[in-house]
């Protein structure tokens, strides 16, 4: 169970999908079809999909049409496990659960980070502690991908059993020993390969904070810097109007969304990642196995993965002249650069989708 299928299910949890399978398992899957075009919605080692309307917000009226049809659903297939994902879809889905957990079937909720953590707006605590707190007595275990919610879910949630497990996994070979042109990569670009490449991918959202590194890269006094974002969203028109009221246009570069982003990694001189709020954050994982040199906001999941001036700098979130003398610091010391690609590509490997894995089958190990 996942709120949607593009941007979640096939992004993070096929090797589980495959997993099943191998195992002898019929797996469905339940989630929004978020594709463009609805036909693509193709999921690899899926038996039966079905696509729920799930709303982004708990208190939408399409959440109860998607909790009534996910009742039916969870009633009549008699599941031996429920894996639920993504904060809506796992409150209606553990609701939903309750006579047919009385019947034997297990219930893990994985939270890819709780919306209240700290620092969070008193809103969240408000609206999604109350809730998951209350749903935690029906889960059987809950896993959580960062080591705050850990600690968390350890003191305020009673579900059966709770882990941490350090993240979904990433294939972390794939992404070291990706090769690229980078001159013809950078020509394409409209870069050369003596200028500064600095590159972030997200949306352009609020969270995704992207607003400080443009700032910071505006008291750069260096003609040669460049920042890239990779993604899409409904602030690219006001983060393109700053970058032209601080005179950076002709720096800061707009890539929408990308298929190229271990590409774009390789060739850039450092990835930066100013997010207000991540739960463990699979972009940033991406580009530490590559091992561009990091520099991240110090937060919740940025901060599981990154320890400061050894294999990135952790930066204040809203901080520029943080951000601005961390890339500054990257971009004058050659040697700093270095040891922090180094000690990148060692550190990951906790992190890499074969470890993940096999905690993971321990754990449907003891549910069943």
């Amino acid at each position: 169970m996942a709120t949607v299928v593009k941007t979640h299910i096939n992004v993070f949890h096929l090797p589980y999908l495959a997993l099943f399978k191998s195992k002898g398992y019929e797996v469905h899957v339940c989630a929004k079809n978020d594709f463009e075009i609805k036909k693509d919605c193709i999921i690899p080692n899926c038996d039966k999909y079905y696509d729920i309307n799930f709303e982004r917000f708990p208190f939408k009226i399409n959440n109860i049409k998607a909790y009534i049809k996910l009742k039916e659903i969870i009633n009549s297939e008699d599941y031996e496990i429920i894996h639920c994902h993504t904060p809506v879809a796992s409150i209606l889905t553990r609701l939903a659960s309750i006579k047919s957990r009385k019947n034997g079937t297990r219930v893990i909720y994985t939270a890819h980070g709780f919306h209240f953590f700290k620092g969070a707006p008193i809103i969240n605590w408000l609206v999604y502690y109350p809730i998951e707190k209350i749903c935690s007595y029906f889960t059987d275990v809950l896993i959580t991908i960062n080591k705050e919610d850990y600690s968390i879910a350890k003191k305020k949630m009673n579900a059966k059993k709770i882990y941490y497990v350090p993240g979904v996994g990433i294939d972390t070979k794939k992404f070291s020993n990706i090769i690229v042109n980078k001159e013809q990569k950078r020509k394409e670009l409209g870069i050369s390969t003596d200028d500064i490449m600095i590159l972030s991918v997200g949306e352009l959202s609020k969270r995704k904070n992207h607003e400080v590194i443009i700032k910071a890269i505006s008291e750069i006094n260096r003609k040669d810097v460049h920042y890239f974002i990779a993604g899409r969203g409904n602030l690219k028109k006001y983060l393109v109007n700053l970058s032209e009221k601080l005179n950076i246009k002709g720096k800061v570069h707009f890539l929408d969304f990308r298929t190229d982003i271990a590409e774009l990694c390789k060739v850039s001189d450092i990835f930066c990642f100013p997010s207000n709020q991540e739960g463990l954050p699979v972009a940033l994982m991406e580009a530490i196995s590559i091992g561009v040199p990091i520099v991240c906001s110090d937060v919740r999941g940025n901060n599981d993965l990154i320890k400061n001036d050894i294999n990135g700098i952790l930066c204040r979130p809203n901080s520029v002249d943080n951000f601005k003398d961390a890339v500054v610091r990257i971009i004058e010391n050659k040697d700093f650069m270095d040891n922090l690609e180094e000690n990148n590509k060692h550190d990951i490997l906790n992190f890499d989708i074969e470890n993940v894995m096999n905690e993971m089958e321990k754990i449907y190990g003891e549910v069943l």
